[in-house]
């Protein structure tokens, strides 16, 4: 037999006894002498012996697994969150499943239930640009599964939710543009559908709002991509309708910008400043760096998954009202908009 596929029969057999010795043995059971359960405990050892899993779970009722869907794997912002998941579920002893739906709908349904199909104790979801449907979601919880959303949430799910401050965090980012001198921002925009990207559109024009700036309808755009923003910033430099700065509503959308600006042979920050959201890898080594707007991903993903535990760990049958938690941003000031003072 290959080593670490022994079982407690294994065991058993090996040192005469019976296998409900050894199973008593191993859970160090009173009954047991000590000189049975140090062979025993020896023998396990030399074998590499690990309980059985789902043998575990069918008698505990707990898979000992949660899971994780999130938008993209290769998302700085998606990465940082994972780790302070997976570290609140180390704590539990608990294993980490994590689904990707690449922004598509119907896989992040089928997402979900392929982990119901493994058992998960609790699932942990970021939403995808396109979903509005929450059937699938609403089916893990009638079947007993706990949701906590982060990052991008479903309004219609009684769940716990863990979300950052995108209003402030947008707001901030356009008042420091404005101090700088900037009075004709545009603001690349991410759908208008999620909350994320209505919080950062309105924190983008109640600053303007509030230093007395015009709102101009037209200087606002339906671009989160860095491909959509070379083909727009492209088209915007054709018109006589040119911006002196641009907010972003993700750092790659703000980078694709700044590349056709720098093509255009226009300065950055002086003719052009920049701003992301995001504070992802890219806005540290792109040319010129990236002013942004830091997000506390890996915070997040410990804060929802001491949710998830929470509830998971509750014995009270009378569940708690679903919490929202609201993380605070930072804006990082960086070349993108650091103009040198002549």
């Amino acid at each position: 037999m290959e080593s670490g596929r022994y079982t407690i029969k294994d065991i058993a057999k090996q040192l005469g006894i019976s296998p409900s010795t050894v199973s008593r043995a191993l859970k160090d059971h009173p009954d047991i002498s000590k000189k049975t359960k140090k062979v025993v405990s020896e023998l396990a050892a030399k074998l590499h012996y690990r309980p059985n899993a789902i043998a575990l779970s069918l008698r505990n009722k707990k898979s000992k697994i949660i899971g994780v869907i999130i938008p993209e794997m290769v998302h700085y912002f998606f990465s940082t969150i994972i780790s302070g998941i997976e570290k609140i579920a180390h704590e539990q002893e608990y294993q980490v499943m994590v689904c990707q739906s690449n922004e598509v709908y119907q896989q992040e349904v089928e997402n979900a239930y392929a982990l119901l199909s493994s058992r998960i104790d609790g699932l942990l979801v970021a939403i995808t640009k396109e979903t509005s449907d929450s059937t699938h979601f609403q089916d893990l919880i009638n079947q007993g599964v706990p949701i906590v959303f982060f990052d991008r949430m479903m309004h219609n799910v009684k769940s716990d939710k863990v979300i950052v401050d995108d209003h402030d965090g947008a707001y901030k980012a356009v008042e420091h543009l404005i101090n700088i001198g900037k009075k004709k921002i545009a603001h690349f925009a991410g759908p208008q559908n999620r909350l994320i990207g209505m919080n950062r559109q309105n924190g983008y024009v109640h600053a303007l709002q509030d230093y007395k700036i015009p709102v101009d309808k037209e200087m606002i755009f339906d671009c989160d991509s860095y491909k959509k923003a070379l083909e727009l910033t492209e088209q915007l430099f054709k018109t006589k309708n040119i911006p002196d700065a641009i907010f972003a509503a993700n750092d790659l959308t703000a980078i694709g910008a700044m590349k056709i600006i720098k093509d255009k042979g226009l300065k950055i920050p002086d003719d052009v400043a920049v701003i992301g959201f995001g504070n992802s890898f890219y806005s540290q080594i792109s040319d010129p760096a990236l002013t942004t707007v830091s997000q506390p991903g890996y915070e997040m993903g410990k804060l929802a998954t001491e949710l998830l535990f929470n509830r998971l760990n509750s014995t009270d049958e009378k569940a708690e009202e679903p919490q929202l938690k609201v993380l605070k941003t930072k804006l990082i000031i960086r070349d993108s908009t650091v103009i040198e003072k002549k």
